[in-house]
């Protein structure tokens, strides 16, 4: 986005509108954190905002300022179309594809009004008016704090706003040892805690509150952990009985594909977990170095990401999937130990 077109979005908001703002179907901590962090500041112009997700999201989440007031399109679908209907901004945060709200995507299709886009993933798709794409910024959140400083409002980032994109860079760079993390990343962070974040709160709230069910299905997890030094590889399975078995909740194997990653020697980490509910295999997949766990996702798992983090599914069965993964390996064997 050019400075023309931040001008242009700075008379946009000169004036109070009707504005929503939509992150992606499942949020996670940047989906969450921009999201408010964008509906504090414009709430603090003036602006009537709301933040309609898709879906829920995890309990570990549910303490960030503001998220009382997310309204949720699954639940209370028909408040949330006269929103969008009524919008005369939609912001679209941390997805790139209308195809990623889920259920919202035919109400998003046929809603005639201005969409800003921000978001940090690869191949934005091109439904918005105004287009704000950084695929190497660590985080949205980190685009929304610059996005405001392209806007000449520093001044306006509160202590709620600066605790919400606080969430979003800590979670999507693994607290801040991701590759994506930079010297920028940090000088964002440090005026964040400068203007209100507790940064140990905020990392208690979000890593130091399991369950106990939470935990033993953690020991699950671990228990299916298979390695495949060939391939420098390693990966989970759980299926829909293991989650059953210890109470899954939304978010609960939030991190455990990380679990792989740090094994010695592994550069390539999955794990599949069983959804019988939506009869799909959902899969995350992280890398260390320069192997692109978005490509391999695009490619074999109707999925993508980041160079480094990745999302697909299979609508094979669990076995079925993880014998399809190792038989794709071979092929890559060179990649993986180059």
């Amino acid at each position: 986005m050019n400075t023309s077109e931040f001008k242009e979005i700075k008379a946009l908001l000169s004036a109070p509108k009707n504005i929503v703002i939509i992150p992606h179907k499942n949020p996670d901590g940047d989906a969450i954190g921009s999201t408010l962090a964008l509906h504090h500041y414009l709430s603090g112009l003036g602006h009537e905002s709301t933040v309609i997700t898709p879906n829920d999201y995890p309990s570990f989440l549910k303490w960030i300022p503001g998220e009382s007031s997310i309204v949720k399109y699954d639940s209370d679908t028909e408040l949330a179309v006269k929103k969008i209907r009524g919008a005369d901004i939609i912001f679209t945060l941390d997805f790139n594809h209308f195809s990623r709200t889920g259920n919202m995507e035919s109400v998003l299709e046929h809603t005639n009004t201005t969409f800003i886009m921000i978001d940090h993933h690869q191949q934005p798709d091109d439904y918005a008016t105004y287009t704000y794409s950084d695929v190497g910024m660590s985080s949205t959140c980190q685009m929304i704090y610059h996005f405001i400083e392209k806007l000449d409002d520093l001044d306006k980032i509160t202590a709620d706003v600066a605790t919400c994109i606080y969430v979003g860079i800590m979670t999507d760079t693994g607290s801040f040892r991701f590759r994506s993390t930079t010297s920028t990343t940090h000088k964002v962070i440090a005026d964040l805690i400068d203007r209100g974040a507790n940064n140990t709160a905020i990392h208690e709230d979000i890593y130091d509150n399991n369950t106990y069910s939470r935990l033993q299905l953690q020991g699950v997890a671990l228990k299916n952990l298979r390695v495949l030094p060939e391939y420098k590889t390693a990966y989970i399975t759980l299926s829909q009985k293991e989650l059953d078995d210890h109470n899954f909740k939304k978010g609960d194997t939030e991190g455990f594909v990380n679990m792989g990653l740090s094994v010695e020697g592994i550069l390539f980490a999955l794990i599949f977990i069983e959804n019988r509910g939506e009869n799909i295999i959902k899969i995350s997949l992280r890398s260390k170095g320069e192997f692109s766990v978005n490509e391999f996702s695009r490619n074999h798992f109707e999925g993508g990401g980041h160079h480094n983090a990745a999302g697909g599914k299979s609508n094979l069965s669990l076995s079925e999937t993880v014998e399809k993964f190792i038989s794709i390996l071979p092929s890559y064997k060179n990649a993986l130990n180059s």
